[in-house]
């Protein structure tokens, strides 16, 4: 066995100075391209907004994105899951094209119409971008892990102005109920320093007002822990939902251009038999009304369904925003129900319904603290990881492992999320041919 002649921690100041070295380039690309992103977005939903007539153009756009990763972006069309597999289980270095290709994708379905978010590609360009460096630095698979998940905290924490939550999100998103310190200093140091980088561009970040947080008391708990359950149920339908639109008409529909096709003339029918603009775009506008009055109670389920038509026809984007949508407008909804404050209930919401439906409840925890105080704390606290429980083993992001399961229900270690119910399937379909037998 070697041994070093110098302390531990003189050892530790090379490994140091070059990962900081790699966060810092992979803060300034990350938050560089969130920041055009950011700027093309602002760009997009206000000519949208001007020119309602463009959401009849929806159907057109889809087509085209569609035709593009069709012949351009097979081997990206994955996204944040491609990103997910590669720390997982290392192959090849993830193609430059995905950022150009996911921006693009994400600027047009937002200017015509359709409902996505903004993490997704944000985080898809983050990873992409790090992922370049690979081959510069010849770095082998262990670093490169680090690197890429320095490239998705960078990604998110950009995009939402969130340093903390986005270093936390980079270590928890990769699997259920287990994190990586290995690559905590490369994740959160690019976390704050893109944070930083997109605030230097100019980048904006919206403001959320929570005007009322109780005192702790066994109610404002007990509403807290009944919120979390429908949060965390209200994740797992959407994340089932979205899932199992795609895998229907992938079934169906072979032509992959079409799906998207068929899916912007489901939008924008939808939207003009509604009446209103409401439920597509990002929605910032109608989260903040969430935190400041009561809005009506189907506000959540016109995002949900707008959102879930979108994404699971095949619009580029993220699921992030409309979560925080979906979460803070149930939230308004069970305020007067759980006697809680409009804002309070509407900050948990936004993070808690996100918790479950990515399995993040830590990040999102910190994500509220970021975003609304550090008063709202232990009520986030509880909200995320009661939501996070009661997902089950679902999530918008099907390359997710399983590191430890969420509850004594056995799911074996390793297991991606989308062969879990395969998996729960063929464990009902054996015990049902046993008892036959006996």
């Amino acid at each position: 066995m070697k041994h070093s002649k110098h302390p531990e921690q003189v050892d530790l100041l090379p490994y140091m100075g070059k990962w900081l070295a790699l966060a810092l380039i992979v803060a300034i690309l990350a938050g560089t391209a969130s920041a055009l992103f950011l700027f093309s977005l602002e760009w997009a939903t206000a000519w949208r907004e001007a020119h309602a007539w463009l959401i009849w153009l929806l159907p057109v756009a889809g087509f085209a994105v569609g035709w593009v990763y069709l012949k351009l972006g097979k081997n990206v069309e994955a996204g944040n899951n491609l990103i997910i597999d590669e720390i997982h289980d290392p192959k090849k270095v993830i193609p430059l094209r995905m950022a150009p290709l996911v921006l693009g994708g994400t600027i047009l379905s937002h200017l015509f119409g359709a409902s996505v978010g903004r993490e997704g590609t944000a985080v898809q360009m983050g990873g992409a971008l790090a992922d370049q460096l690979t081959h510069l630095f010849r770095m082998d698979q262990q670093k490169r892990r680090l690197l890429i998940m320095a490239g998705i905290s960078a990604g998110f924490s950009s995009v939402f102005g969130t340093p903390l939550a986005g270093a936390i999100f980079g270590l928890e998103v990769l699997a259920i109920g287990r994190m990586r310190y290995d690559a905590i200093l490369p994740c959160f140091v690019a976390a704050i320093v893109a944070d930083q980088v997109g605030l230097l561009w100019g980048i904006h970040h919206t403001h959320y007002a929570v005007s009322a947080i109780p005192q702790i008391t066994a109610w404002s708990l007990g509403a807290t822990l009944a919120a979390g359950i429908v949060f965390g149920l209200i994740g797992m339908v959407f994340a089932n939902a979205t899932h199992g639109l795609s895998d229907i008409l992938k079934k169906h529909v072979s032509y992959a251009p079409l799906r998207p096709f068929i899916g912007g003339i489901a939008v924008a029918v939808a939207v003009w038999a509604v009446g209103t603009h409401r439920y597509i775009g990002l929605g910032i506008p109608v989260i903040v009304e969430s935190f400041q009055q009561q809005l009506p109670w189907w506000d959540f389920a016109g995002k949900m369904a707008f959102t879930i038509g979108s994404l699971g026809t095949g619009f580029k984007g993220g699921e992030v925003t409309p979560l925080f949508y979906i979460g803070a407008t149930v939230g308004n909804a069970l305020a007067p129900i759980l006697q809680q404050p409009f804002s309070m209930l509407a900050a948990l919401g936004f993070v808690a319904v996100f918790a479950g439906a990515a399995n993040t409840p830590l990040a999102s925890t910190v994500m509220a603290i970021e975003l609304f105080g550090p008063a709202i704390g232990p009520y986030a606290g509880i909200a995320c990881v009661v939501s996070y429980l009661f997902s089950g083993h679902t999530g918008i992001y099907r390359a997710q492992r399983v590191g430890h399961a969420k509850h004594h229900r056995h799911v074996p270690e390793g297991m991606k999320l989308g062969e879990v119910a395969h998996y729960r399937h063929q464990l009902r379909k054996e015990a049902e041919q046993d008892q036959s037998v006996q």
